[in-house]
């Protein structure tokens, strides 16, 4: 296939190394060019590493960096069959984009939107051909993360997600369908593991370090939420927030923090600014967190419950299927079990007892129940 790749960042390369790897001739294109040389001279050099560890041989090497050109301009995606969008999240630039590729591409070719947190309805709805356009969303490294979430639009044709899904699976990837909803799958359903974590710090109830302790070892998430949101990028966790926050019509449930909204303005982003909830200028020593195992049961039950919480509901709305609901999570963002299997390991009434005692303690809708929690 011959596949267009809009955006050279860090998700546009990886992306393209996937589908070059897959033995696809992919055109990189990206509007600043010195990006496009930078992402390519880069991903030399990570190809490069590959074969020296023996991860793929010197010839692999070679042959997926020749699957990859570069594109002067937009309409040098002409003859592609498949074109996936991996730009800023902005709405009006990307369908300024889409419009234009529109005049430049054949009729059969499949446009995709790598967005994490728009619309796809909203962003198809603005092409000639809005049946042809589908959200194919990758995760971060796309090269190494197997979770891809496709998402058809209200208008999609409806042989689309099956294609993309078989072709996600062609190139060595996990693919979900999902509904077109405020952070699809899994940016949906993991606002709490973040959301929650930042309330408990505002309340002062314990330190970013107890509660990426707590999750760690009671949960053994490969990391805490606020390793994870330094990881991620404080104001891109913000951003994505706030956007499905505002999508799902102020919602409760997804209000962002207040705390991680001044740290975005203070520009502490966390790894790539070399400073968020923790330090990593050089030199600079972790705290410790100071061990309670009863606060720590307390902060695990509580996330832990908000996630389950939303997992359930996704599934009541039939935001996806069980199965994709259970791997999304697993691949997405590397729970070590679904959430539907951990509610029944922990008790779904145990899960119900925690959010309706936190109901009653705040008197907020944050922490209403699915009304299938109930039932299960």
């Amino acid at each position: 296939m011959n596949i267009g790749i809009i955006g050279a960042g860090t998700m546009g390369v990886g992306i393209a190394q996937v589908a070059a790897t897959a033995g696809c001739r992919v055109v990189l294109f990206d509007a600043n060019a010195p990006q496009i040389d930078k992402a390519l001279t880069g991903l030399e050099k990570t190809l490069q590493k590959l074969a020296e560890k023996g991860k793929i041989s010197q010839e692999k090497a070679t042959e997926i960096r020749n699957n990859i050109v570069k594109g002067e301009a937009l309409q040098d995606l002409k003859d592609s069959d498949l074109v996936i969008e991996a730009i800023i999240e902005n709405k009006d630039i990307k369908t300024k984009v889409f419009t234009e590729l529109e005049t430049h591409v054949s009729e059969n070719c499949i446009i995709g939107s790598n967005t994490s947190s728009i619309s796809i309805t909203s962003l198809g709805a603005e092409l000639k051909k809005p049946e042809r356009f589908i959200g194919i969303h990758f995760f971060n490294p796309a090269p190494l993360m197997p979770l891809v979430e496709v998402i058809p639009s209200l208008l999609t044709e409806k042989t689309l997600p099956e294609k993309i899904y078989n072709l996600m699976k062609d190139w060595g990837k996990t693919p979900v369908i999902a509904k077109d909803i405020p952070g699809f799958i899994v940016n949906r359903i993991a606002r709490p593991y973040y959301g929650e974590a930042l309330r408990i710090v505002e309340e002062n109830i314990a330190t970013p370090e107890q509660i990426d302790e707590a999750m760690k070892t009671l949960g053994n998430f490969k990391m805490g939420p606020f390793e994870l949101m330094d990881l991620i990028g404080v104001d891109v966790n913000f951003a994505v927030t706030t956007t499905v926050y505002k999508d799902y019509f102020y919602d409760p449930k997804y209000k962002p923090s207040l705390l991680q909204q001044r740290m975005s303005e203070a520009k502490l982003h966390g790894r790539k600014t070399g400073k968020g909830f923790y330090d990593y200028s050089e030199g600079a020593v972790k705290p410790e967190a100071q061990k309670d195992d009863a606060l720590y049961q307390q902060i695990f039950l509580r996330i832990i419950s908000m996630l389950i919480n939303e997992a359930v509901e996704a599934k009541r709305l039939g935001v996806a299927n069980d199965e994709d609901i259970e791997l999304a999570m697993q691949k997405g963002v590397n729970y070590q079990k679904g959430l539907l299997a951990w509610g029944k390991e922990i008790g779904y009434s145990k899960i119900s007892e925690t959010l309706h005692n936190l109901y009653n303690e705040y008197q907020e809708e944050r922490y209403r129940q699915s009304p299938l929690l109930r039932k299960l």
